[in-house]
């Protein structure tokens, strides 16, 4: 007697879409550290966004086939348990993008409003070391505006 006998004779298929939706949400969550490189996905996760909701909607669409189907599709006990481990993924990627990362550390030695900033040395343009008292004394006034652009780090 067959194993299959109780299937009624046929072999249930692999149910790619749990498999893959997983491999998605592997993927949004480990695909961040590439993302970070480029400007337009570090400061706002849209792409890792983007694979999250791919892989979960081929979860969605592989429990649903497992469910109404299990005697052709397999998934019946690996679909919930996948797409749990998915939701934790996203869960935990979410926590650190949106709330661990946007948190700013205290600013204690930072010079508060209206009070005299401390000399310090920054390259300019060209390159060239210039420091505050410098541009201080070259441009015969007290007030210096200085512009911090936010570069790759």
């Amino acid at each position: 007697m067959s194993i299959l006998h109780g299937y009624g004779g046929m072999k249930r298929n692999w149910n790619w879409r749990l498999w893959t939706g997983f491999l998605f949400a592997l993927a949004g969550f480990i695909s961040f550290w590439f993302f970070a490189q480029f400007p337009i996905t570090r400061d706002f996760p849209w792409a890792n966004l983007l694979l999250f909701a791919i892989g979960g909607f081929l979860l969605f669409t592989g429990i649903v086939r497992a469910l109404r189907e299990p005697q052709i599709y397999r998934g019946k006990i690996f679909g919930p348990i996948l797409a749990t481990l998915s939701v934790l993924i996203f869960a935990l990627f979410a926590y650190g993008m949106f709330y661990v990362v946007r948190q700013m550390p205290p600013s204690k030695g930072a010079p508060r409003v209206g009070a005299k900033a401390p000399d310090f040395t920054l390259p300019a343009q060209n390159g060239i070391p210039v420091t505050l008292s410098q541009l201080e004394s070259t441009r015969g006034t007290r007030s210096v505006l200085v512009i911090f652009y936010r570069g790759h780090w």
